[in-house]
């Protein structure tokens, strides 16, 4: 099995959720192979569940699963990281202080983790209170170097800049992804991408020089009354992440 996403030339690679397995497959077909399928273990009413279902996802996507929190939950933290050891996925979404532990849990450093931080209004200034505790308290900031810093202390694989609320933190997100450039760390935003707005998002952090980017797409793409991610607009993002 993999580990890796499988990242185009230029290091780009797409994360939608998935509502189903066909919805998966359906997904993944469209991009080509170049994305990685969000299942989420807020959906599961335990670890045993979420495990059994996630590997049929396995087996149809070639192990292109990027398991989920929902909504960047950080109750949702310890379960992600018993499920990500258990399964080993391609990709793993986490708040700040669940990293090291996922890291320890999978005993690999190839697969992907992310952790979450927050836009603080401040260039250059994240919050990594996101954890179950820490989020409940008041905001934490720190430099976005430090905060890389932290990340690749504890194991960790990219930021997550999370919610971006589409461009509405812009020169914040042009500061993060300068550092993740700058540090050779990965990058994903998330949070309020479009099909509108994806192209802009995606393109502040490839002009900024980072490796590897993960744009999320979540909502905007998900079919109202299926709650499928619908195909067509996976394809559509796949030939935008092509043009990079």
């Amino acid at each position: 099995m993999d580990l890796l996403p499988n990242y185009l030339d230029n290091g780009i690679c797409l994360n939608v959720l998935a509502n189903s397995v066909q919805n998966a497959k359906d997904c993944y077909d469209a991009a080509e192979g170049h994305v990685v399928l969000g299942v989420l273990t807020k959906n599961y009413s335990s670890d045993e569940s979420a495990i059994e279902d996630m590997k049929k996802y396995q087996v149809a996507i070639n192990n292109a699963v990027s398991v989920g929190l929902g909504a960047g939950d950080p109750k949702q933290s310890s379960m992600v990281t018993r499920v990500s050891k258990a399964i080993q996925p391609q990709h793993v979404n986490q708040v700040f202080t669940g990293v090291g532990a996922t890291r320890e849990a999978l005993g690999q450093n190839e697969t992907i983790i992310n952790g979450l931080v927050s836009p603080t209004g401040k260039v250059g200034v994240v919050n990594i209170a996101t954890g179950p505790l820490s989020s409940q308290t008041p905001s934490t900031e720190v430099s976005i170097e430090t905060a890389i810093a932290l990340l690749k202390d504890m194991g960790g694989s990219s930021i997550k800049f999370f919610p971006m609320k589409g461009l509405t933190h812009k020169e914040e997100f042009k500061a993060v992804a300068k550092a993740c450039a700058e540090y050779d760390f990965d990058l994903e935003p998330t949070g309020g991408l479009t099909l509108d707005n994806f192209e802009g998002i995606v393109s502040i952090a490839a002009d900024a020089g980072v490796k590897r980017i993960i744009p999320h797409v979540y909502s905007s793409i998900i079919d109202k009354e299926t709650g499928d991610t619908r195909p067509e607009d996976v394809a559509k993002l796949y030939q935008i992440i092509k043009k990079f």
